[in-house]
Order: structure tokens, then sequence, then C-alpha cells
């Protein structure tokens, strides 16, 4: 059967939940895929141009319409949608992050959280502000959380600092045993809600309208 661009993103996919970034290669994905490194140029030029079409393929559905709910719930949903995307794959968000042509999929996710902003009264140039900052929020909690899973179990900051014969303050200390003990998506949907707090901050006031 001819080998589709589908089926080599798909493949990409596969080999990056099982082995990881890093250890994807053209000839690896070639021998996964039982065809010569070669045939998969047909499809992309270079592993930078299939990584651009995993990235955004992992991504889709993240722009899917939104239920009818307050714009700041909307927001909320899309941030969970896109955490949830880029967990959902091994190395998904370094793969989303280490993108630079963006794809059908994050332009229409982009384009929802504009169009989100917008109808709460926020002018169109602010508004793709806001949404690469949010985007730029989850991707890199999601990286962070992608990092913590790959360290070994002894690799805690205590010891760390310790063989850096770093002094921390008590505060501090108490700051990191804070963020070691907690539940990730607590941290996230914590740190979400106060980056929704402060766009709601920008919305503009709106006359109240008498009847």
């Amino acid at each position: 059967m001819r080998l589709r661009t589908a089926d080599v993103v798909d493949e990409a996919l596969c080999f990056l939940d099982t082995e990881g970034l890093d250890r994807l290669t053209m000839r690896k994905l070639g021998a996964a895929l039982n065809v010569q490194g070669g045939a998969l140029y047909r499809h992309f030029p270079n592993k930078e141009a299939l990584l651009d079409a995993v990235a955004d393929k992992i991504v889709e559905g993240v722009g899917d319409p939104l239920p009818d709910v307050p714009w700041l719930d909307q927001l909320r949903i899309l941030g969970g949608r896109l955490r949830a995307a880029l967990l959902g794959h091994r190395d998904g968000a370094r793969v989303v992050a280490g993108t630079f042509a963006p794809g059908a999929n994050t332009i229409v996710g982009s384009d929802v959280a504009v169009q989100v902003l917008c109808r709460a009264g926020l002018p169109p140039a602010q508004a793709g502000w806001i949404s690469f900052a949010l985007f730029y929020y989850v991707l890199g909690h999601a990286i962070e959380e992608q990092a913590q899973l790959r360290l070994p179990p002894e690799h805690d900051w205590r010891a760390r600092t310790e063989r850096l014969r770093v002094q921390v303050s008590p505060q501090y200390a108490a700051a990191l045993d804070g963020l070691a003990e907690s539940d990730p998506a607590e941290r996230f949907e914590f740190g979400l809600n106060i980056f929704l707090e402060g766009i709601r901050r920008l919305q503009p006031t709106r006359p109240t309208r008498h009847a």
C-alpha cells in the first residue's frame, strides 16, 4: 500500500510515545514503517518539517467549538484542552515548543482564542498578545511536568541544592516543598486562574444599559 503523509505523522507519534523525541530520526522512523529512510523525504524534506506536522497533529481538536459559557470559562477550557493535548504524548510539549511554522490546527486554536477575547470587548491586537501569553503559560507548564516525569526519584531539589552547596532561605525551602508535594493539575489550575483574573481586569468596562 502506498505510504501516505498521514501515515508518516501517525507513526512518528507512535515512535514518540515509545522511544521519545531524542531517539526519533528519519532512519528509525523509516524502519518502523518498513520503508527506506529516503522514502520519507518525499513527504517531508527534513526532520524539522516532520516535527512541525507532528506538533500540529498533537494540538488537533484544541480549537473545536466551545460550549456556550462565559468567556473566561471558554478560555479555561481552551487552556485545559491544550495542556491535555501536550501531555497526551511523550515529549509532546517539547515537540510543540520546538516548532516555528504553525499548522492548520495551531491556527484554528489561536483563532478561537482571539475570537473569545474579542467578543469580551478586547481589541484584536491585544487579544493576539493575550492568546500567545496563554499558549506560552500552558506550554511552559507542560514542559515542566513532562521533564519532572523523567527525573529519577532521588533527584529532588534538596539533594540538588546540597550537591551545589547552595544555602537557601527557610521561605524558599518551604516554597519548593510546596511545589514538590503538590498535584501538577492543581498547580496548573491555580496559575491559569491567576492569568485569567489578570485578563478579566483588562476587559473594558461597558456602560450599564437602562431600560
